[in-house]
């Protein structure tokens, strides 16, 4: 069965991808890596010893540079429902952070530490539908400012994917309420015709 004409034209727009080609030639998981570089680059979230925290991790893109900047000092701790292969310095958790048990196990892999960084690059299976697709991103938005402001230190950061649209003015303000400086990332590695978005808050003043 041959492949529909929207398909083949993904296919060679992503074997195109100058970031895709990057990501082989560099030895990064994905192309997603460079988008987390190109924000470390402008806004220097991720420093050595760090203790971070990264959401939807496979196929470990985030985790990667994430543990690289954070050095041998530093923890990162992965969570997923899709397995991924080991990466040096990084934890994974394979399942799903809502459910009691595995928010626990993360929890315990902190070691009575607090994060200094939440990161969440999670999507949801997109179906092409705006208003189907549009409230599962903000619901996973929401579900990852939960878990930040459960495991962050004071003066913590969190970065969150999310897309423009109904919910996006809610979670500002939730996220204003909770964190000192709230910013808007549009890294170049993302698609231009994707409205994705990443929001850097930083500064978490803590639970009210």
């Amino acid at each position: 069965m041959g492949r529909s004409k929207t398909s083949k034209q993904w296919l060679k727009e992503h074997f195109d991808d100058v970031y895709v080609r990057r990501a082989k030639e560099e030895g990064y998981r994905s192309r997603a890596s460079f988008k987390l570089l190109e924000i470390q680059q402008q806004d220097k979230l991720i420093r050595q010893g760090m203790t971070i925290v990264d959401l939807g991790a496979a196929p470990g893109g985030w985790s990667q540079v994430a543990a690289n900047l954070a050095g041998e000092k530093g923890q990162v701790i992965a969570s997923d429902i899709l397995p991924i292969d080991s990466l040096p310095g990084v934890e994974f958790l394979q399942g799903d952070f809502t459910e009691d048990a595995v928010l626990q196990r993360l929890i315990e892999l902190l070691n009575d530490r607090q994060a200094d960084l939440v990161i969440s690059d999670m999507a949801p299976n997109m179906s092409g539908m705006k208003d189907i697709d549009l409230p599962r991103v903000m619901y996973l938005a929401e579900l990852a400012l939960d878990l930040a402001r459960t495991v962050l230190k004071p003066d913590g950061g969190f970065l969150v994917k999310v897309f423009h649209g109904e919910g996006y003015e809610e979670l500002q303000k939730a996220l204003k309420s909770s964190f000192s400086s709230v910013k808007v990332r549009k890294p170049k590695a993302s698609r231009a015709r994707s409205s994705e978005i990443y929001i850097l808050a930083a500064g978490f003043r803590g639970l009210d």
